[in-house]
């Protein structure tokens, strides 16, 4: 038992010893991944060598003994080994420094001849120096370990780490890590290297380009001084044709030397020759007020006599008084003497006539030669301007007198042209007044037939220039007007007429057109549209406000209207066809039921074809039907999980068409009753193909007591996960017995839906009543939820409701991923995917949901 118990215990040792390996090996193994992970992270990161190997250097402290630790690299142009990098405990930098060739006779050249690692301590290393292998430099290690550098296979230095204490040794695991820390070393360099050498050369760029930037910018100094004057010559120029009034061109002359030098001192003489005098028609000056004077030895005098601009400070005044050229009267105020004096003459064909002078006091501002050459420009502009406008007002002065007479002769033919124009401004307001009543109805002053055929026609040809700019035409015709004219009386139905005229008005925008055709028909055009809810939007408001009741004499009578919609269409060449569809549509809506509108449909006019066809026509379920599925896919992880039929019919005028319009002109209830029951049917045998649920839209009439019973006895057949979807409309205005139906089917487990939720109002006494499994939001709603933020608190209401009741909430809209991305945004995950056609035979196997074949009846 002893011996069993023995070798038990020795296996066991064993393994434990075996674990301890594989232990030790795993933790050397982690170390060496680490450090090579931070090596990879510092060569990435790090901009310069100087930071690149401090950092190894602290990735090495975390796994050597030792903190003594120096790279040596191979100059490639003087082929000798060069420090990169020297951190030592004993050895200052200046000590490998001290001697040239230092690491070439050491140890350190050594390693990098033999091109192999080396490991000493310091017994060996004395061996070795005593066998005269190498030089003794530096401190002598305890212990000493040099790793060969490598670029592809050529040698391009070594790695040094050395510890001076006795019990610090390497184990071989650390020298292992040094051998593949020199492996890498050599390429994170490499790295390092064309990093400072890419930033070398973007620094001599950026310098280049600063240089090439200096030069730019004094060209366009240059260019920006030229333009300055071309400046002053636009603005000169306009002094000769844009004043008349020779004080308005003196201000502008003070205007424009304001612009570009200090002038808040400026004056402007002339020099009349024959009296030799001299004369200052502008003069704005903070100290001395300026008067004519004679031509004496001032410094205006020597602009003139010298024809030169003039400079003159303190130091150049004192020259001149001195010399005799300027001379001061006697009763000159010293104290109003100008610091700084600048004067240009103002030469022309004829000489120089006179000067324009700047001057300011108490040193305000120093002019300089720059000062000098922008005004001598100035002024030689200006001078001819001058000129043309002293000889213009001289001959405005001579002009006057003979304007006078003129004046006289004038005043009476004016006398007449005003009587005869007081005779065309009448006869303007008659044919103003005969075309506005040739094209207004005189009862509500609204436009007439003629004028709306006429906007019609432009806009129709707008369209087939730019088929982006949508257009629509509301056909209307008031409910019960004959009531109202024979029980109030016509006058009574004037003014009901009047008053629709007004609430219209007040429906629709200020580009709008309103009309009224005749009678009790008005019309109006709707331009700039975008989708034909636009248009829908319009002909509630309208239904909206003839639900109002109409009050006169003490009694109230309820009206309404009657709307037909047609759209704009490419194939419309005319305005007939226009207000033919849209009489057709209005028709439709008022045989339908009065106070409601419809959108025009080709079938409204197709009565015009063959008795056969028509009969035909009205025949709906005798037509070939396909139906075509789409994907309700999961936006989030892309999943499609739900599909949707929907059934299309081959009609002999539309060709494929919906059923959901196709079912609106039925030739009787029944025959839409048998519709929607063939349908529910064919339905039915797709749905059992499929492994997810599918989606069909069907009427409330189906919900009725004379289809329900029939409706569960074919639901009941057939086993599927068929899901029927009501539209929220229907639902709405569903009656007692259709919704207690409805609730009854979900009670069976029949899983049932809401299509189309808000699009007019967002009602959620729908949700919280009913049992609905998915809701399908209206397009309209979706877009309104990014335009609107009032819609997105609508949403999050739903989204709360139905999240409590695990309704599944799906969006509809444009397949766009944008438009998906920002509704996911606001909550929502299930989006309309890609539609298929459902042709030829349906086959029933596992894939049926993700491949979608063809089934036609």
């Amino acid at each position: 038992m002893e011996d069993q118990n023995n070798v038990a215990i020795r296996k066991l040792t064993r393994k434990n010893r075996r674990l301890e390996s594989l232990l030790k090996k795993y933790k050397q193994n982690y170390h060496l991944q680490h450090a090579l992970i931070q090596l990879s992270e510092q060569a990435s990161t790090v901009a310069e060598l100087t930071l690149l190997y401090p950092a190894i250097h602290s990735i090495l402290e975390q796994h050597l003994p030792s903190k003594s630790f120096y790279v040596v690299l191979q100059n490639q142009f003087t082929q000798t080994l060069e420090l990169s990098y020297f951190v030592d405990e004993k050895d200052g930098i200046s000590v490998p420094l001290h001697e040239s060739h230092h690491f070439d006779q050491g140890v350190t050249g050594y390693v990098f001849e033999n091109k192999k690692v080396l490991y000493l301590t310091k017994k060996q290393m004395q061996q070795m120096i005593n066998e005269e292998k190498f030089k003794a430099l530096g401190s002598p290690a305890e212990h000493w370990v040099g790793v060969p550098i490598f670029r592809d296979d050529n040698i391009i230095g070594v790695m040094v780490s050395q510890s001076y204490q006795a019990e610090q040794a390497y184990s071989e695991h650390q020298i292992e890590l040094l051998e593949v820390m020199s492996l890498y070393l050599a390429t994170a360099i490499e790295r390092v290297k064309k990093r400072e050498l890419l930033e070398s050369e973007v620094k001599i760029r950026t310098r280049a380009l600063m240089q090439s930037n200096d030069a730019l910018n004094k060209e366009i100094e240059q260019r920006k001084r030229a333009l300055e004057r071309q400046q002053i010559l636009f603005k000169i120029s306009e002094l000769a044709t844009q004043f008349s009034d020779i004080d308005d061109v003196y201000k502008q002359v003070h205007k424009i030397i304001r612009s570009i030098t200090f002038s808040n001192n400026l004056y402007i003489a002339l020099h009349d020759k024959s009296s030799n005098w001299l004369s200052f028609p502008y003069c704005v000056d903070e100290v001395t007020e300026y008067r004519p004077r004679p031509f004496a030895k001032g410094y205006s005098e020597l602009v003139i006599t010298t024809e030169r601009s003039q400079l003159i400070d303190t130091k150049r005044a004192g020259v001149l008084i001195e010399g005799g050229v300027v001379k001061r009267p006697p009763d000159y105020d010293y104290l109003e003497t100008a610091t700084s004096w600048l004067g240009a003459p103002l030469k022309t064909a004829q000489g120089v006539i006179g000067l324009i002078a700047c001057q300011a006091y108490n040193h305000e501002y120093e002019y300089n030669h720059e000062d000098v050459e922008l005004i001598s420009f100035v002024s030689n502009q200006i001078a001819s301007v001058l000129q043309t406008h002293l000889a213009n007002q001289a001959l405005k002065a001579s002009n006057q007198e003979l304007e006078h007479r003129v004046a006289e002769k004038t005043k009476a033919l004016r006398q007449t042209n005003l009587h005869l124009q007081m005779q065309i401004e009448e006869r303007k307001k008659i044919e103003q007044q005969l075309y506005h009543d040739a094209h207004h109805d005189p009862l509500t002053s609204l436009p007439n037939r003629s004028l709306f055929l006429t906007q019609l026609e432009k806009t129709l040809q707008k369209y087939q220039r730019y088929p982006e700019h949508n257009f629509a035409v509301l056909f209307i015709d008031l409910d019960k007007f004959k009531v109202i004219n024979d029980e109030l009386g016509h006058q009574a139905g004037d003014q009901f007429l009047i008053w629709v005229s007004k609430a219209f008005s007040e429906c629709i925008r200020e580009h709008d057109l309103l009309a009224r055709l005749a009678g009790d028909e008005f019309v109006i055009l709707l331009d700039h549209l975008t989708d034909k809810q636009q248009a829908e939007d319009v002909a509630k408001r309208l239904i909206r406000v003839m639900q109002q009741p109409f009050c006169m004499k003490g009694v109230c009578m309820q009206s309404g209207a009657s709307i037909g919609i047609t759209y704009s269409n490419k194939n419309y060449k005319n305005t007939d066809e226009i207000i033919r569809d849209a009489d057709a549509a209005m028709y439709y809506a008022k045989n339908a039921g009065r106070g409601r509108y419809e959108f025009y449909h080709p079938l409204l006019t197709a009565s015009t074809s063959s008795a056969s066809k028509q009969a035909e026509r009205h025949h709906l379920t005798a037509l070939p039907t396909h139906f075509r599925s789409t994907e309700i896919v999961n936006f989030s992880n892309h999943c499609q999980q739900i599909v949707t039929l929907e059934a299309f019919g081959e009609h002999p005028v539309l060709g494929s068409t919906s059923f959901d319009i196709l079912k609106k002109f039925a030739a009787a209830q029944d025959e839409h009753l048998d519709i929607e029951l063939d349908l529910l049917s064919k339905a039915q045998e797709i749905a059992a193909n499929y492994q997810q649920d599918v989606l069909f839209a069907c009427s409330t009439i189906i919900l009725e007591s004379s289809a329900f019973n029939m409706l569960k006895q074919r639901l009941s057949q057939r086993n599927s996960k068929l899901c029927l979807v009501f539209d929220e409309n229907e639902v709405r205005y569903a009656s007692s017995v259709q919704i207690e139906n409805l609730k009854e089917l979900a009670q069976l487990g029949v899983n049932i839906g809401l299509n189309d939720f808000a699009k007019d109002r967002c009602d959620l006494a729908f949700l919280s009543s009913i049992d609905f499994k998915y809701v399908l939001l209206s397009s309209v709603f979706s877009k309104r939820v990014l335009q609107q933020n009032s819609y997105d608190i609508q949403l999050q209401g739903i989204l709360a409701i139905t999240q409590l009741k695990s309704i599944q909430v799906i969006a509809k809209g444009p397949a766009i991923l944008n438009f998906r991305s920002l509704l996911e945004k606001h909550g929502l995950q299930l989006f309309f995917g890609k539609q298929q056609n459902l042709k030829g035979t349906l086959k029933s196997d596992s894939k049926a949901d993700t491949t979608q074949e063809t089934l036609t009846f």
